[in-house]
């Protein structure tokens, strides 16, 4: 049994969830108001955070732990290279989503717009909302460099890399901050991974208080 504590718009949550799509995996999706900090949650992972992966006994925690773990546990289909110079640029791409781009853009728009008012916490900041909103336009225009001599982000073929950066931006798109037209590659690089069937449950995300933009699950945007 495989079951998946997860937030549906968490961008780390994502990730997990397209990694066990891609392979095939069946899991049952059970959210989890992590916020709330409830003990049982707090036994699971004391960090108190989410993705949590439960695999029949096993309780595992940590993004990239968790999809290096399904991996290794599970290689195909293949989603990181056997190469060490190419697996060192799958795992620095991760990293630039899930710090540089989490930091700068995703704590700053998603944040502020969809957690505060789940959470209770109150209005957005409007100072980070204008960051955000500006530091996005670099992360892309840095994805649509990377796009001009590669057919995914960190190589010729779609890796974990990919899953990243595509966790963030669903997660953004779902509340239409991201400007699919400030480059071509990028659109084109997303419509390639978000047409995936290991995609199609993210597409169906529904958060109350928040309706699907037009777009969201449009693979022609």
């Amino acid at each position: 049994m495989i079951r998946l504590y997860h937030f549906p718009l968490s961008p780390f949550c994502r990730k997990v969830r397209l990694t066990l799509a891609e392979k095939r995996m069946e899991v049952e999706l059970v959210e989890e108001r992590y916020w709330e900090q409830a003990p049982e949650f707090l036994r699971r992972n004391p960090a108190g955070k989410v993705p949590v992966l439960k695999i029949d006994a096993r309780l595992m925690s940590e993004s990239q732990a968790i999809c290096e773990y399904l991996e290794e546990a599970n290689p195909a289909p293949q989603l990181m290279p056997k190469d060490p110079e190419a697996r060192y640029e799958v795992r620095r791409i991760c990293a630039w989503f899930d710090d540089k781009f989490h930091e700068e853009v995703t704590s700053k728009l998603l944040y502020e717009r969809v957690h505060k008012k789940v959470m209770g916490l109150g209005y957005p900041d409007s100072k980070n909302v204008k960051f955000g909103a500006g530091r996005i336009k670099y992360h892309i225009d840095y994805m649509g460099w990377l796009l001009e001599t590669r057919r995914w982000l960190a190589g010729d073929v779609m890796t974990l890399a990919d899953f990243a950066a595509a966790a963030h931006l669903s997660s953004l798109d779902y509340i239409s901050d991201v400007d699919w037209n400030r480059n071509a590659a990028v659109k084109d690089w997303y419509a390639k991974i978000k047409s995936r069937p290991s995609f199609r449950t993210l597409l169906a995300d529904q958060i109350p208080g928040f309706p699907q933009p037009a777009h969201y699950a449009d693979l022609d945007f």
